[in-house]
């Protein structure tokens, strides 16, 4: 009987620490790219309009 069970037991125990953690699954994240800003041209406009305002309304003293 022991020589029965003792390969059993091996095996039933090899097979469970096998398994013991689960399945591991692994996603690959996609991959997420900032889009060009659209208002990348209102920061200078505004700048220049600013520049402009600053000569044209200066001071006449």
């Amino acid at each position: 009987m022991k020589k029965f069970l003792a390969p059993m037991l091996a095996a039933t125990m090899i097979s469970s620490a096998a398994f013991a953690g689960g399945p591991v699954v692994v996603e690959e994240e996609p991959v997420v790219e900032a889009s060009s800003p659209r208002s990348g041209w209102i920061v200078p406009v505004v700048v220049g309009l600013v520049l402009i305002c600053a000569v044209a309304c200066g001071n006449d003293d």
